[in-house]
This record gives structure tokens, C-alpha cells and sequence, in this order.
């Protein structure tokens, strides 16, 4: 029998698991840089918590003086985005109360297959990003996996922000 691979299996085994491990440490890089962005804005009231008290009533009173700057009700719009293969479309209906998004739904007409899977996951993890928060205070990135259908909800958050303001 004659043998094909030049490389011994030992050195094979070796490479591809320091192939994986490599993917491993890079992936985990990326996961710290969210977290580091997220806990950032913390840090500074931490370290300063007598210019932090006396800030946050004024923060407050400002957050109470923008809960006019958009009309309550039930806002829907499309936005649309670029995927390699094709430009895809969604439709998103928000609804707000005090500017705060208290619903949302999203739904689309993917034309290829891969858009249709990122987009549903973006569908289903949506909400879990955006209820509960202040519309001017959102800017999806990235949702289960899907970063292209961001930018369409971007896009269509930005429609309903001029449609309701008040």
C-alpha cells in the first residue's frame, strides 16, 4: 500500500487544532470588545460617583423633557439592505410610548436562502435587543447572527423616528 500524505498524522493532528484553537481565541477576542463597549460607559460613574449624583437628576429631567420628542402609537416601515446575491427587504412596525419601544415586529421577503435564515434569526432575537429601550438610544449591529438585516432595521427605525415626531 503506498501511503499519500507526506505530513506524519501526528503533525496533522497538531496543525488543525492549533487551526481551531486560533478561531477560538480570535472569537473570543470579538465577544470582549461588545462586552468592553458595553461596560465602558459604567466605568466612568464608578470612578467619579459625586459628579455621577449630581449629573443624573439633570440626566433624568433631560430623559423627561425628550419623552415629548415622539407621538405615542403604532409605526410601520420598510427598510431594505445589500447581501451579496441580492438587495433585501424588510417591513418593521414599532410601537412607542414615551419614546420608549414597547413592541416590535419584523417581517420580510427574503429572495435567497441564506437571506431567509438570517433574517428569521434576526426576526426571533430582535426583541429581546430593542423592547424596553429608548428609540433614539438604539442601533442594532448585529442580531443572532445576522448583521446584514441590521442595517435595514436601521434604516426603517430611522423612517419611523421622522414619521413620529411630534
Amino acid at each position: 500500500m503506498i501511503r499519500t500524505t507526506a505530513v506524519p498524522r501526528p503533525v496533522r493532528v497538531g496543525a488543525a487544532t492549533a487551526g481551531i484553537a486560533g478561531v477560538l481565541i480570535l472569537a473570543g477576542c470579538a465577544g470582549t470588545t461588545e462586552t468592553a463597549a458595553t461596560t465602558a460607559p459604567s466605568a466612568p460613574a464608578t470612578t467619579a460617583p459625586s459628579t455621577a449624583a449630581s449629573s443624573a437628576p439633570a440626566a433624568t429631567a433631560d430623559a423627561g423633557a425628550s419623552t415629548s420628542t415622539y407621538a405615542d402609537g403604532t409605526y410601520t416601515a420598510e427598510g431594505s439592505y445589500q447581501t451579496p446575491e441580492s438587495v433585501e427587504k424588510i417591513s418593521v412596525t414599532v410601537t412607542l410610548a414615551d419614546d420608549v419601544i414597547t413592541a416590535v415586529e419584523v417581517s420580510g421577503d427574503p429572495q435567497k436562502a441564506e437571506s431567509k435564515e438570517y433574517q428569521s434569526k434576526f426576526i426571533g432575537g430582535i426583541s429581546d435587543v430593542v423592547v424596553g429601550k429608548d428609540i433614539d438610544e438604539i442601533s442594532v449591529s448585529r442580531v443572532a447572527g445576522s448583521s446584514l438585516t441590521s442595517g435595514g432595521f436601521n434604516q426603517a427605525i430611522g423612517e419611523i423616528k421622522s414619521e413620529a415626531t411630534a
